[in-house]
């Protein structure tokens, strides 16, 4: 099974149990449907129902990406996972203001050691970093409220943030500070793009559970968005996306030709950049780890799901939750 990108306009049209793509000048390529767990779409594709049909039976999620590259949307089949019980426990949580909060600070605290896991692994003059999240992090127990806890966290990410010119040792990218809306140089085009593509992959995990993802903890449960892979996702962005940012600067894999600008200040990763950034995320979320619970090869995506049943357990009164913090 695995992730299929596409960034070529064309179609997409069902062949029998497979699907085929057309670009542009009628070149086409058929993949077996069973080989395929997401689609994602960087191009302008056409499709029909047939083939969202066939998506559905085979329970594929397909993801679209905007032009800059950003998350746009998702065509999420119908689930074969839903549960009226599960979803009524989550929502009891959600009410709840001591157990929301519980849960909240379980996810600020998997993505404060990956944070400072990162950080330790460029130890010289690493201290003032570490020392100043820590200090942060030691009143994460005292927040009373999720806004006290969003501050909290925001405070440390800006720490975070500013270490990441001690990680990177590449001039060209030098860091100043995170800009999202829109990215102005080409750190914050990775962060912005790759963190754009954790949440979909979160998503991809948390549909094949009985959790909604509509309905979350840390971030607040709105409208026209899927806020749980949000949360889940704070955990994984340190320990997957910032991660492999800096090995692909510091090993010169990521270099300024992969990088656009639109209108002088828009900072955008180019086809080639993204296919790259790719190609090293897909290896990442293959790659496997002993898990010492399990005790059998792990793959990284399948960690994601893991932390997605440790919380069904936890919401239905089996296990308290402890979000993953890396021991390798």
């Amino acid at each position: 099974m695995k992730d299929i990108f596409i960034f070529n306009n064309g179609r997409l049209k069902r062949t029998d149990s497979t699907i085929q793509f057309i670009d542009a000048d009628g070149k086409k390529k058929t993949i077996p449907i069973v080989q395929v767990e997401n689609i994602h779409l960087f191009g302008e594709i056409d499709m029909n129902t047939s083939f969202l049909n066939l998506l559905t039976q085979q329970g594929v999620v397909l993801h679209t990406y905007n032009y800059y590259g950003y998350y746009s949307g998702s065509f999420i089949p119908r689930s074969k996972q839903v549960s009226g019980y599960i979803d009524v426990r989550q929502a009891s949580h959600i009410l709840d203001p001591q157990k929301r909060i519980f849960i909240a600070r379980q996810f600020i605290y998997g993505a404060v050691h990956h944070m400072l896991k990162n950080i330790r692994q460029h130890k010289d003059g690493s201290e003032v970093y570490i020392n100043t999240i820590e200090s942060v992090r030691v009143n994460i127990e005292n927040a009373k409220t999720i806004p006290e806890l969003m501050g909290m966290e925001g405070n440390i990410r800006k720490i975070y943030f500013q270490s990441f010119n001690h990680m990177i040792k590449n001039e060209f990218f030098h860091f100043v500070k995170r800009e999202k809306r829109p990215p102005k140089d080409p750190i914050n085009a990775l962060i912005s793009f790759g963190n754009s593509i954790m949440y979909t992959t979160v998503l991809s995990e948390l549909y094949k559970t009985q959790l909604n993802p509509t309905m979350s903890f840390l971030h607040e449960p709105s409208v026209k968005r899927y806020s749980l892979s949000l949360d889940l996702a704070e955990i994984f962005k340190p320990l997957i996306i910032d991660g492999l940012i800096v090995s692909l600067i510091n090993n010169r894999v990521m270099k300024s030709n992969h990088f656009e600008y639109i209108e002088s200040e828009i900072c955008l990763l180019n086809d080639e950049g993204r296919k790259i950034f790719l190609k090293a995320y897909e290896e990442k979320l293959s790659k496997t780890i002993k898990h010492r619970t399990l005790k059998r090869q792990t793959s990284y995506r399948f960690l994601i799901r893991l932390e997605c049943y440790k919380l069904i357990k936890h919401i239905i009164g089996d296990t308290t939750y402890k979000p993953l913090k890396a021991w390798w």
